[in-house]
């Protein structure tokens, strides 16, 4: 995330300054008066367990070809989105303003409120559950999470696992909490 040492980087308009910004069409207006207070953190690869190309941005997008791989004819007319996604290598990338509803969490529950979407910043990082994250996403990852807690009055930072139980896995067992934890000293509840 690029930053000078007078400034950190800041949100316009829930857009974050200094990204590669690549517009969904995937969200709606959030609920009136309803606070951002949640991150979800999830993990996607497209085809699974395959790294680089275009496939997240165009299924984000609504360009996914899903007759270039047998794995994507499952995705045919799925409307999903998130508000970022981390890149192995830490490119970040900005899909839909924080202001905004992404269609991230689908149906899911967070201290017995439903709907996530509504009140969550969802943060898709390129990986898969059985790969370890690299050191570069959790590096972005937390410059990230300063500056939504900066923001927003965040009360969590949950895997979409967490609120989808049984129905996602995501971000999986090789993402490091403890690391995300100690890397940032994050106040507030983290998983």
């Amino acid at each position: 995330m690029p930053a000078t040492k007078q400034s950190s980087p800041r949100l316009r308009k829930g857009w974050l300054e200094g990204l590669r910004r690549i517009d969904s069409p995937n969200h709606d207006p959030r609920p009136d008066g309803e606070p951002i207070t949640l991150i979800v953190v999830h993990a996607i690869s497209l085809p699974p367990t395959e790294f680089g190309g275009q496939a997240i941005i165009d299924l984000f997008t609504n360009c996914l070809d899903t007759s270039t791989h047998p794995y994507f004819a499952q995705l045919d007319g799925v409307r999903v989105s998130a508000h970022f996604l981390l890149r192995r290598d830490g490119e970040m990338i900005q899909f839909v303003s924080c202001e905004q509803r992404a269609w991230h969490a689908g149906q899911s529950c967070w201290q017995g409120r439903t709907r996530c979407n509504d009140f969550s910043v969802g943060v898709e990082l390129e990986g898969c559950d059985d790969r370890s994250f690299e050191d570069a996403q959790y590096r972005q990852l937390l410059a990230l999470l300063r500056v939504l807690r900066a923001n927003y009055p965040i009360d969590a930072v949950v895997g979409h696992s967490d609120i989808a139980p049984g129905r996602k896995t995501d971000p999986g067992p090789c993402f490091d909490w403890r690391r995300l934890a100690s890397l940032g000293q994050l106040p507030g509840r983290c998983r």
